[in-house]
């Protein structure tokens, strides 16, 4: 098993303990983008790297057909577990090896949290394969540049790329290509917005 996937594994059920407010979270930042997206105008999404579920119930809340993947067995038993998702359709799949689904498949494709992770060739592997599978929307929610000191070390244990994600995102989005539109959904994060097709 890779070494990050078995860290998520682990740490699983500690992601668990945090859904009901990380689903309070996302309420509110649906709520603030409201006016760049009117949800009922699509049917629906995939949610990549879904995690425990939080953003996937969330959307299925707002009415939309929502389908979760995740590499990560046991984050996708706890979303699975939740009565209020029962009607979301589970995949254990990574990203990065192509995703089982047709060419334009979903209204919207988001990744929550998943970029900033990876390094910059499996970003552009990612961009990609969101891309093809989205009929209308590929969105990252991500952090933007107003990184906390608890962020930095979290970041650096994980190992991830979040100091170039940050620098390079727009950039690396734009070459897929498409214009990207930034939200600042909260102090720390933000919507990176590309136009399908």
């Amino acid at each position: 098993m890779d070494k990050g996937y078995f860290i998520f594994n682990v740490i699983a059920p500690i992601y668990g303990w945090f859904y009901q407010s990380q689903k309070k979270h996302y309420q509110g930042i649906l709520e603030k983008v409201k006016s760049e997206f009117n949800w009922q105008e699509f049917h629906d999404i995939l949610d990549i790297g879904c995690g425990t579920g939080a953003l996937s119930s969330v959307f299925n809340e707002k009415g939309l057909r929502v389908t979760a993947v995740d590499p990560v067995r046991r984050m996708l038993d706890i979303a699975s577990s939740k009565p209020e998702n029962s009607n979301i359709k589970y995949v254990k799949a990574n990203v990065l090896k192509s995703l089982p689904f047709e060419d334009n498949s979903f209204d919207i494709v988001i990744a929550s949290y998943v970029a900033h992770g990876l390094k910059a060739h499996e970003r552009k592997v990612m961009y990609s394969e969101m891309k093809r599978i989205a009929k209308e929307y590929v969105i990252l929610h991500d952090y933007n540049g107003q990184r906390a000191l608890m962020t930095t070390l979290i970041e650096w244990l994980e190992g991830g790329d979040y100091f170039n994600f940050i620098r390079d995102v727009r950039e690396e989005m734009e070459r897929h290509p498409c214009d990207v539109r930034v939200v600042d959904v909260d102090k720390r994060a933000a919507w990176y917005i590309c136009r399908a097709k």
